[in-house]
């Protein structure tokens, strides 16, 4: 067991992770994907950096640095956390990890189809949780749009409630291997339609699937899907904290971008450490 797992590798992540390696805890870090630091050409308002640096190298820098201090750094993709008597459970493409405490450093990343009707109907059919809502769908037919290991995720849980789930890729390739026998349709999107709620997805080439509920995975999950499969407190889709960066849940605490606020790296660092020091006083 690890006493904490740090989900995000980013500057709030690494700099969590280091605080709390250098405080002897014993500190896992898992990511996956490109973190926002990476996608800068330049870097010229953070200290100490005189012609400024490219994100890629502030990225690699900060991750080899942790390394250095014995932090172990994976790159997995995780699926989804639980807590079960005062012990995290952390589930990845690859294994499964538990720890005494997580930091969630995932920064905002919670894709949305660029697809008329996902807006208009969130909350009307249109969700991002099929832990949270699948229980509304019982022997409905549902979909869930996504093309990862994400997607079928949701799949698994949905499967063994629903009348019938589908796989809608929006004409993008299926990444991962995907639960055997489901339906897939990999047809370009062109919008959702209902009254009130939602009753069918149009394709662009003008066919058609009636449903009932749509659920969103798009990419990898984020801060905010752990966050709604937990019951983390939330609010304008931000990670809720404390000062001492812990949210509503004991022992688990987010920091960065996933927080809100100024989402710059010197805010990312700050929340990094505090969160760092707050999880180690924890564990102890």
């Amino acid at each position: 067991m690890y006493d904490i797992i740090v989900i995000g590798a980013g500057p709030a992540g690494i700099t969590a992770a280091i605080y709390a390696k250098r405080a002897g805890a014993n500190v896992l870090v898992l990511y996956n994907g490109e973190s926002n630091v990476e996608k800068t050409d330049k870097i010229e308002n953070y200290y100490g950096f005189k012609d400024g640096i490219d994100g890629q190298t502030l990225f690699k820098n900060g991750v080899e640095q942790a390394k250095n201090l014995e932090v172990v750094v994976r790159k997995e993709e995780v699926l989804g956390i639980e807590k079960i008597d005062n012990v995290f459970y952390i589930e990845t493409t690859l294994k499964k990890y538990d720890s005494k405490a997580v930091i969630i450093a995932t920064g905002n990343k919670n894709l949305k189809p660029d697809v008329k009707g996902i807006s208009e109907f969130e909350g009307k059919g249109i969700s991002y949780c099929a832990i949270c809502d699948g229980f509304f769908y019982r022997e409905k037919n549902v979909a869930v749009i996504g093309n990862g290991a994400f997607a079928n995720k949701e799949v698994e849980h949905l499967k063994n409630i629903a009348n019938s789930v589908t796989i809608l890729t929006n004409g993008n390739q299926i990444k991962d291997k995907i639960t055997e026998g489901l339906n897939v349709n990999s047809k370009p999107i062109k919008q959702i339609q209902g009254e009130n709620k939602v009753q069918r997805v149009e394709f662009e080439d003008g066919s058609g699937l009636d449903i009932d509920g749509i659920f969103i995975a798009i990419g990898e999950a984020s801060g905010l899907d752990f966050a709604k499969r937990l019951g983390i407190a939330v609010k304008n889709d931000f990670i809720i904290v404390d000062e001492n960066m812990q949210t509503n849940i004991s022992g688990l605490y987010a920091c960065g971008n996933v927080t809100g606020g100024l989402l710059q790296i010197c805010k990312a660092t700050y929340e990094g450490a505090k969160a760092g020091i707050s999880a180690v006083k924890f564990i102890k």
